[in-house]
């Protein structure tokens, strides 16, 4: 096999993150106080939030879903990157975490494109699809409960328009998904995931080695 990613060394990221990071003041704030809180590690990184409001723009998006939102970063990101008229249904089951968003998102003049609903994101998936949702949605964003993470995928998939986009995170798991060794039900639900979506024709694929692993997926 041909040398197909390159390794990232520190002096190499260094120089990533000075060339190509563009965070607004109001996202790192958000960032860092994230980061003090027991489950900070959980946020995505500020290059993958640059990247998802980078596709959002690219596909022209107004109407996002995003499962997991945990303290509003990545929604943060991505609702400033919408239209003044776009729209982003954000599915959380933590009053307490996104209500540290709630705040970042008034700094930021983003809060009346996000529609936060607080319960199980497939009881709020299917809740939109019931209201009329299928084929409305531009682009999509997981980053919640491995375990269902391929639940999630196909009620996002059908909320999409034609050439609308699905992001999944954690889709490498720190590595777990090659380690044999590993045999949990998160790093089992990933490994399925990656290869079911490898033979889903209704998709045109990408796995991005960012963050801890993004899987880009357009719907046909």
């Amino acid at each position: 096999m041909g040398r197909s990613i390159t390794g990232f060394d520190e002096r190499l990221a260094r120089y990533i993150v000075r060339r190509s990071r563009r965070e607004p003041a109001v996202a790192a704030a958000l960032r860092k106080a994230t980061a003090t809180l027991p489950m900070g590690e959980m946020q995505i990184s500020p290059e993958q939030g640059q990247l998802l409001a980078l596709l959002a723009q690219a596909i022209g998006a107004k109407r996002v879903v995003e499962v997991g939102t945990f303290t509003g970063y990545s929604a943060l990101w991505i609702a400033a990157a919408l239209p003044p008229r776009g729209r982003m249904v954000c599915c959380d089951v933590s009053e307490e975490w996104t209500a540290l968003g709630r705040e970042y998102w008034r700094q930021a003049g983003v809060a009346h494109k996000i529609d936060l609903r607080i319960a199980p994101a497939l009881a709020t998936l299917d809740a939109l699809l019931k209201e009329g949702g299928a084929g409305k949605f531009d682009m999509a964003f997981i980053d919640a409960d491995k375990t269902n993470y391929e639940r999630y995928y196909e009620r996002c998939l059908k909320l999409l328009r034609p050439g609308g986009l699905v992001a999944i995170d954690n889709v490498l798991w720190g590595g777990s998904v090659v380690n044999p060794r590993r045999q949990t039900k998160d790093t089992k639900a990933l490994r399925a995931l990656n290869r079911k979506l490898h033979r889903d024709r209704r998709i045109a694929l990408s796995i991005l080695p960012v963050g801890d692993g993004m899987t880009l997926a357009l719907k046909r």
